[in-house]
């Protein structure tokens, strides 16, 4: 028992310090430079976002010392994602009272980082909208990404605006900000059979929550169907991949788990069982870790992970 909690301890130890460290990384960035600052505010139409509605004051900026300002409680989500200046309005309808939208637009680090906190909010079973590099509706906000930005519109009041009128902001944002539909090539990882689609997710740290797989994505995943859920692990090489899948393993054992390895130098699996995912798979292949978790039948999960494998050897990503 005690050799669980202290895994488990270590584990949530290490997350709550990576955490702080990233806090302390936000407060001291360098400030931004005024023309950046000028130029993300003219993403905001001044003069409305749709027929009828207008920008009610002025719109206003935030940094990575004064995000909490906005979004407590969510601020911390966006700092790992390269987050630097978001710009924001209200747009209310003329002649009309109590109900508004909030237009929030994003700056991350990369097209990437902004899929990834797109990702943290869209829903799989939510609308779809032809907007920017993928959008989610619905009756109270739109979300989507294009280019480096995530773009948030909620609705606050009543009555609640139509899906028209937000399709008319998001377009009018979209507009403002650097062309481009394209989607982060990490995605086409996930192109196989048996992956849930809109699914995916990309996290910057602590995939899983275990600081030493350090970025990844995840996607949920039908097998045989049952759900469960896979992920691909990405490292600078294949020397730091078995260095990760290496403190895993320690990991596990420390806690006091079996775990059954096979396979040989440059592509060794792991199967046995996590105390916070159960069933597990996790093969290290060149400078990726591939695996799935709470499984029920293990052997299902084997043909998706060899095919995230085979696409991750075929088309690596950047």
């Amino acid at each position: 028992m005690l050799m669980r909690s202290n895994f488990h301890m270590k584990h949530t130890r290490l997350h709550a310090a990576l955490s702080l460290s990233v806090l302390l990384l936000a407060l001291t960035s360098t400030p931004v430079a005024g023309s950046d600052k000028d130029n993300l505010l003219s993403v905001l139409p001044a003069s409305g976002c749709a027929e009828g509605w207008v920008m009610d004051d002025k719109p206003a900026l935030f940094t990575t010392d004064t995000l909490f300002d906005h979004i407590n409680g969510e601020a911390e989500l966006y700092f790992p994602y390269g987050f630097d200046l978001l710009a924001t309005a209200r747009y209310v309808k003329k002649a009309t009272s109590g109900s508004e939208i909030v237009a929030d637009v994003y700056r991350m680090g990369s097209l990437l980082d902004a899929f990834g906190i797109w990702s943290n909010y869209r829903k799989a079973d939510a609308p779809g909208c032809n907007l920017g590099a993928d959008c989610v509706l619905s009756s109270s906000q739109m979300l989507f990404y294009q280019d480096r930005y995530f773009v948030r519109l909620q609705a606050t009041g009543t009555p609640t605006p139509g899906q028209d009128v937000f399709l008319a902001c998001g377009r009018a944002l979209s507009r403002n900000l650097p062309a481009g539909k394209g989607r982060p090539g990490e995605l086409e990882l996930f192109h196989v059979n048996g992956v849930v689609p809109k699914t995916e997710r990309y996290l910057p740290q602590s995939v899983l929550g275990y600081p030493f797989f350090r970025r990844g994505m995840t996607a949920e995943a039908s097998l045989n169907g049952e759900r469960a859920q896979v992920f691909v692990v990405f490292e600078d090489s294949a020397a730091a991949a078995r260095k990760a899948f290496d403190q895993y393993r320690a990991g596990l054992k420390e806690e006091g788990r079996e775990a059954t390895l096979s396979g040989k130098e440059g592509r060794i699996s792991l199967e046995g069982s996590d105390p916070l995912y159960g069933k597990v798979i996790v093969e290290q292949s060149e400078r990726y870790l591939i695996g799935a978790i709470r499984l029920k039948d293990a052997t299902a999960a084997k043909p998706v992970i060899e095919a995230l494998r085979k696409r991750a050897s075929r088309n690596p990503p950047p």
